[in-house]
């Protein structure tokens, strides 16, 4: 489970205090661009990433591939099924259960960057808080005033190194090598890739280390929306 994560508003993938020795941020978020989105959703958002509210309404930056280029956009953190959030828990999804569960979203893959995410109370970064992509599925959805928005999931899988010390279950973090093969609009989403994803995601997930405890707000809207939403376990609707 993964209910909390965020980009550091300064630091080595900003060009306000560059470092060098450490890559820079995921493609396109190198672009004048993509640089403006999230320097305007971090200080919108203060860096931190929380499941989205029917209130709230709050969305975190995601990368696709549309027409065979990465973009950034704003999506909602709670998978939507027929145009509205399903109604059952629906912000992570296990990768050892997206060719049962969540067949369709994994046709439709994204890359939710990030420098750190927070499991339990405990924030987990790599070295120096290099920025990092984790594994997304995502459907259509809608907002309440009916226009369209990007749906999510995190795709999660066992935990392993310090991460495995505080929850059985983290992110499946990709390394960038993997990046374009996920976001291929043309590449099937099937067992290859997830035994491809599993594995290769192992090293890159031992290097995440667990900092000193953290402030996690992100927590009390999952507790809230996994309350309201059943059953616990969902059906296999894709």
């Amino acid at each position: 489970m993964c209910a909390g994560y965020g980009l550091a508003p300064s630091g080595p993938n900003s060009r306000r205090d560059e470092r060098p020795g450490l890559r820079g941020p995921i493609p396109p978020g190198d672009t004048p661009a993509g640089f403006a989105l999230i320097e305007q959703w971090i200080a919108d958002r203060g860096g931190k990433a929380s499941i989205t509210g029917r209130n709230a309404l709050n969305l975190n930056p995601l990368i696709r591939e549309i027409d065979g280029e990465r973009e950034f956009e704003l999506g909602w953190w709670w998978l939507h099924v027929g145009g509205a959030p399903a109604k059952y828990t629906a912000f992570n999804a296990r990768a050892d259960r997206l060719l049962q569960s969540w067949k369709t979203p994994f046709q439709h893959r994204a890359i939710l960057p990030a420098t750190w995410y927070v499991e339990k109370g405990v924030r987990f970064e790599l070295p120096d808080g290099e920025e990092f992509g984790m594994a997304a599925v995502t459907a259509p959805g809608l907002m309440p005033d009916g226009t369209d928005v990007r749906s999510y999931s995190l795709v999660t899988r066992d935990a392993l190194g310090t991460a495995a010390t505080v929850h059985d279950r983290m992110p499946l973090v990709l390394p960038r090598e993997l990046h374009d093969e996920w976001l291929a609009a043309d590449r099937e989403g099937d067992a290859s890739l997830v035994a491809r994803a599993l594995s290769v995601s192992e090293e890159i997930s031992h290097l995440l280390a667990a900092q000193a405890a953290a402030d996690t707000p992100a927590s009390a809207p999952a507790k809230r929306q996994a309350k309201a939403f059943a059953p616990a376990e969902p059906p296999t609707l894709f």
